[in-house]
């Protein structure tokens, strides 16, 4: 261990007399660490919410999806529809039209997303799994049936007990409502509401979900016509790869599709959140940096105290370079017991509330009873660099500073 080494950590854990000195040091390590733990707890419950709420639009928006890069509509005959469906990770494709209707049932209505899919869908979406009331299916007997988003469904004041259909309306192809009828401006369509879900706000005051057939006979299309293919992939498969892969092998033959993963379907929404985690980032870091306003003032302090412990050191021969090196050590001595034990703090306290939920959400209606936490090592990296680096700085600017130990 060098001299420099040596002094600074018998500055450090030697037994001293309690003074103001010993008081900030320990005021300043205090807050580095809470800091630390803080920068650590608030990443990992950021990410927990995150992936909850990722896994609820995966619940609803498949892993790939086949759009139209202009206009609404393609045909599957235009297209390798077989060469699409065996494609490499590729397991299963399902047929999607879309279109925005008026949906009306008694006296009351709303403006939805009317989302016919087929038999496929259901293996390919999670949104069986999320029906409140009622049962997943498309069809009933003799009529349409409708899979309705939550808050549509109780704002429209929907009975699955009522034998009522709602009425569905879509504008007709090619005509404008001026001086036109009800019959004449929309193709009316009547379907019974047989379930309701709960997935994520946004997807339940918009979509019902129903059958691609009664969309393809509202809105006039061919019986191959569709306005989206949704894609599941093989387990293991990579989204990145088959989305390249199709992009290159299938849609270059096809210029007017495009492949979109989860990102590219809720691009607003991953923004958002990588924006705002950016910002709690930046806004710990400034919390950081003040944490380290109590490490400037202790070295400052202890340097002043240790007057004539330089000067002793000076006589015997030691450079004011090596003198500053042996404060400079302890300051980051500080700074990495600090760092660490807070790296540690912050890794129980996400381990406690990962196992055992010791933070509860209360007693409303959320979709999971406690707060959610998921830890990852690039945060910890991220915090123990920002922190050393904060407070590094901060030390060398004290330490290095000229007139503070000698020129």
């Amino acid at each position: 261990m060098r001299l420099e080494q040596l002094i600074a950590v018998r500055y450090l854990f030697a037994h001293r007399q309690k003074s103001v000195v010993n008081v900030i040091s320990w005021v300043s390590l205090i807050g580095l660490l809470v800091s630390t733990a803080a920068l650590i707890v608030v990443l990992s419950v950021y990410n927990g919410i995150g992936e909850i709420t990722r896994g609820l639009f995966g619940t609803f928006d498949p892993e790939l999806i086949v759009e139209p890069a202009q206009g609404k509509t393609f045909r599957t005959s235009d297209i390798d529809y077989r060469a699409l469906c065996q494609a490499d990770g590729v397991e299963q494709v399902a047929q999607i039209a879309a279109e925005t209707a008026w949906l009306t049932y008694g006296d009351r209505q709303a403006i939805v997303t009317l989302r016919g899919v087929d038999a496929n869908y259901r293996a390919i979406s999670g949104l069986d799994t999320m029906i409140h009331n009622g049962a997943y299916q498309l069809t009933l007997a003799d009529a349409p049936a409708l899979i309705v988003g939550g808050e549509v469904f109780y704002s429209l004041g929907m009975n699955l007990l009522s034998n009522r259909p709602a009425a569905v309306h879509i504008p007709r192809r090619g005509t404008t409502a001026m001086g036109l009828t009800m019959d004449q401006a929309f193709n009316i369509g009547y379907a019974y509401p047989v379930a309701s879900f709960f997935i994520q706000q946004d997807i339940d005051r918009r979509f019902v979900v129903t059958h691609i057939d009664f969309v393809r006979q509202l809105m006039d299309y061919a019986p191959d016509e569709v306005t989206a293919l949704a894609i599941k992939l093989r387990p293991g498969a990579d989204p990145a790869k088959v989305k390249q892969t199709l992009r290159s092998s299938f849609i270059t033959h096809h210029s007017s599709l495009t492949v979109k993963d989860r990102y590219d379907q809720q691009p607003l929404y991953f923004k958002i959140f990588r924006t705002e985690r950016l910002g709690i980032y930046l806004i710990l870091s400034l919390i950081v940096l003040i944490s380290t306003l109590s490490l400037v003032a202790s070295l400052s302090l202890l340097i002043i105290n240790k007057r004539r412990d330089i000067f002793i050191l000076r006589s015997m021969g030691m450079t004011v370079r090596q003198v500053r090196r042996a404060f400079a050590t302890e300051g980051l001595l500080i700074c990495g017991v600090a760092v660490l034990a807070g790296l540690l703090l912050g890794f129980i306290v996400c381990f406690l509330q990962q196992h055992f939920g010791i933070i509860r959400m209360g007693d409303g209606n959320f979709v999971v009873s406690a707060f959610p936490v998921a830890m990852r090592g690039v945060d910890f990296l991220a915090t123990f660099i920002l922190v050393m680096a904060i407070s590094s700085a901060s030390v060398f600017l004290t330490v290095g500073r000229r007139g503070t130990i000698g020129r």
